[in-house]
């Protein structure tokens, strides 16, 4: 049984907050971390929930794309974090809050790329030509995961493992993010997760709702590569399908998965 990596997605809407969290992160144990820059454009009155919150609404108006200093936020980040570190940045259509159009988003993680990070996120639906020229930019030491979101609809298991073997050659880790509504839906991705378990495919697949950390929690079992988790407490994580990294761990440890 082989133990995935284990990522904490970083909390913060400034740079000195991101790096705040890394250091928590690091002291429970994160292999890796992952930054999502849009969370830069949040504005004060909003909180961001780490990876994949599955929820752009807003309790009020975020920052417009010229109050955020990318570069200076990217070197502040980078610098300070000591871990294999993704990258990503969320439209709101991803359920996300960068504020700008693709042409914005595409020349912020063309910033983004220019740091050498050791992952870089790119959506399989970036149009091709846009993601071939960000793939033909990376560094030697960066990888792609090539990730896809499915914030409205909910796929059957079949179609989620289509999905991902069709995406196999959009990056070294295939990501798969969906929300669900109830716990059938959380058994739709277990169910894709379990027939994947022999593939060579590198995958991270998780649901956003109630059953979505079961493939976090049995990430072991089901050979699964990369598991996202966070510092946050929150008695209703469960119900988002997130799961803190010390709880991840103490159920690891419970399960014997090792």
């Amino acid at each position: 049984m082989n133990r995935p990596l284990v990522c904490v997605s970083l909390r913060g809407r400034t740079a000195a907050e991101v790096v705040a969290d890394f250091s928590h992160a690091k002291s429970l144990g994160a292999e890796m971390v992952e930054v999502r820059l849009d969370n830069l454009w949040l504005s004060a009155d909003n909180s961001p929930n780490g990876e994949e919150s599955g929820e752009s609404e807003q309790k009020a108006e975020n920052l417009g794309l010229e109050d955020v200093d990318l570069v200076s936020s990217l070197s502040e980040i980078t610098e300070a974090i000591d871990l294999p570190i993704i990258l990503a940045c969320r439209s709101i259509n991803q359920g996300g809050f960068f504020p700008g159009n693709e042409d914005s988003r595409t020349e912020a993680l063309k910033l983004a790329i220019g740091t050498n990070p050791s992952w870089i996120d790119l959506e399989i639906d970036i149009p091709p030509k846009i993601r071939a020229n960000l793939v033909d930019s990376l560094g030697e030491g960066t990888k792609v995961i090539a990730s896809v979101h499915y914030l409205d609809k909910i796929p059957s298991s079949s179609q989620i493992v289509q999905e991902i073997e069709d995406s196999a050659s959009l990056g070294e880790l295939i990501k798969v993010c969906i929300k669900t509504k109830s716990r059938t839906d959380g058994f739709r991705i277990f169910e894709a997760a379990l027939h994947l378990r022999e593939s060579d495919i590198k995958t991270a697949v998780m649901g956003l709702g109630p059953g979505g950390d079961w493939t976090r929690i049995h990430a072991p079992l089901l050979e699964q590569s990369l598991v996202y988790t966070t510092t946050e407490y929150d008695p209703y994580l469960a119900q988002k399908g997130r799961i803190n990294i010390s709880d991840l761990q103490m159920a690891w440890s419970m399960l014997e998965y090792s």
